[in-house]
């Protein structure tokens, strides 16, 4: 098929954006701000859907995120991107109430003063373990630490030997496993909580010192925000600014260095000799192909690892050993009245040892003002970690009916849903491993010999939106600075 020309168009560059995830929207349209009108932005997404993790349905009335559903506000990133989006008046906090966590088949708070569940204080801790798990906590400071600046272990492998099995199955693995859909006995300690090996580097003779040493200062003001009507209202926002060409459900098959076409050389010596880039688009029986002057490779560490094989091999190695994890999210509206049973938290956290199939719920409608919907109560709960494929295969009326047993054995709850969505996330998150930082160092110093080609997303420096979107600006900032050197 005669290849669609993007490139080398008069009054403007051309670039292609792979992936239509919030890192891929977020850097298309830092694109657009950085190199004006008349450049030509085609985003390409495999599936039917723009947003990937974002995505806001109605249920029951109500607007309601049914993947990621808030970002950190202490991280500037996506609170600024929604302010310039013109978003500013949408975004919301969540109410004052605080989590709780299931642990040794008792629903407790969930402890505040932990660096994502490693306890400095064991009376801090002292309602989520055993007698046996506190006296193990509390004589860690006297156990030899063995550690080797600069190195990196499983999160789950440092704590089990110092602090014992229970702070990692009743703190450590709920909390991770919220954020990365991963166990802590797979995770790397470095790209994870990367204070906490900082504070062991520099000498801290204990877990829990360390722990000590990076905990946070007690700061007014909230951790996270929302958007009103949906983080969906993001994902709209940005596609409206980009101005983009959209190519929806056409997965990309192939990248290439286009041939120098004649007639069309650059005063740049660089883009003389490597001509731009070619996209394999649609099925093998039908390909199309898309020739542009520049590629961002916004999508999940298996289509980098395929994109990127033949023209940065090393990047290509190192995206190949980044697992993902699958999870499901099922959201419940239920009658009002359910609320007089439900507790007065934002949501329970499960522990890894506890015998039920959720990871965790949320209590919608008493985390956040916003969800409080017409006559109903609104609750998710989250199912699925690294290594657990057995969530997805059921269909929806089997996860629904797993959803409601665990919320009936957590809270006595056992009303009938008003309405229900299922939505599942198949290879969604990434797992940073033992030596992620090295894994994405290789990546990005892989892709950064290539003009005209960047990465980002959240295989590279963190899965919540506002690190996404700090990669896709730098990514962005990469492509108009490359583009900018070609004219």
């Amino acid at each position: 098929m005669t290849p669609t020309s993007a490139a080398g168009m008069p009054g403007g560059s051309s670039v292609a954006v792979v992936g239509g995830g919030i890192s891929g929207l977020a850097a298309a349209y830092r694109l657009r701000r950085l190199l004006g009108p008349e450049a030509r932005i085609t985003l390409i997404e495999g599936s039917p859907r723009l947003g990937g993790a974002v995505r806001t349905v109605e249920l029951a009335g109500t607007p309601y995120d049914i993947g990621a559903e808030a970002f950190l506000v202490r991280r500037p990133e996506a609170a600024a991107l929604a302010s310039e989006l013109g978003l500013g008046d949408q975004v919301v906090h969540p109410t004052p109430v605080g989590p709780m966590v299931r642990a040794g088949g008792r629903t407790v708070a969930l402890p505040r003063r932990t660096v994502m569940g490693v306890p400095a204080d064991p009376g801090e801790v002292a309602a989520v373990l055993s007698q046996r798990g506190l006296a193990r906590l509390a004589a860690e400071p006297g156990t030899p630490l063995r550690w080797e600046p600069g190195a990196d272990v499983a999160v789950g492998q440092l704590v089990r030997r110092h602090c014992g099995d229970e702070v990692v199955e009743r703190l450590v693995d709920p909390l991770l496993g919220g954020v990365y859909a991963g166990r802590a006995d797979a995770l790397g300690l470095r790209a994870t909580l990367p204070g906490l090996a900082g504070a062991l580097d520099r000498g801290f003779g204990s877990v829990r010192a360390a722990a000590a040493e990076v905990l946070p200062p007690a700061a007014p003001g909230p951790v996270f925000g929302a958007l009103r009507d949906g983080l969906g209202r993001l994902v709209d926002a940005l596609v409206d600014a980009a101005a983009l060409v959209l190519r929806l459900g056409a997965p990309v098959r192939a990248l290439s260095r286009r041939p120098l076409v004649s007639g069309h050389a650059s005063r740049d010596s660089n883009r003389q000799s490597q001509g731009g880039w070619r996209l394999e688009l649609g099925s093998a029986a039908a390909p199309e192909h898309l020739d542009v002057d520049a590629v961002l490779l916004a999508v999940p560490a298996p289509a980098l690892r395929r994109l990127l094989d033949g023209i940065a091999p090393a990047a290509s190695t190192a995206a190949g050993t980044v697992g993902v994890a699958s999870s499901v999210v099922v959201g419940l509206a239920l009658p009002a009245d359910a609320a007089e049973t439900l507790p007065a938290a934002s949501g329970v956290l499960i522990g890894s040892a506890e015998p039920l199939t959720a990871k965790a719920f949320t209590f919608s409608s008493r985390k956040w003002a916003h969800a409080r919907g017409d006559g109903v109560l609104l609750v998710r709960g989250s199912l699925g970690r690294h290594g657990e494929v057995s969530a997805l295969q059921r269909d929806d009326a089997e996860l629904v009916a797993a959803v409601r047993d665990d919320l009936a054995a957590l809270t006595g709850v056992t009303a009938e849903p008003i309405d229900a969505v299922v939505a599942r996330w198949g290879g969604g998150l990434p797992q940073y491993a033992p030596g992620h930082l090295d894994t994405v160092a290789t990546i990005e110093s892989a892709v950064a010999a290539q003009p005209g080609l960047a990465v980002a997303g959240a295989t590279l420096h963190g899965v919540g939106i506002p690190a996404c979107v700090a990669t896709a600006d730098a990514a962005a900032e990469r492509i108009a600075a490359h583009l900018h050197r070609a004219r």
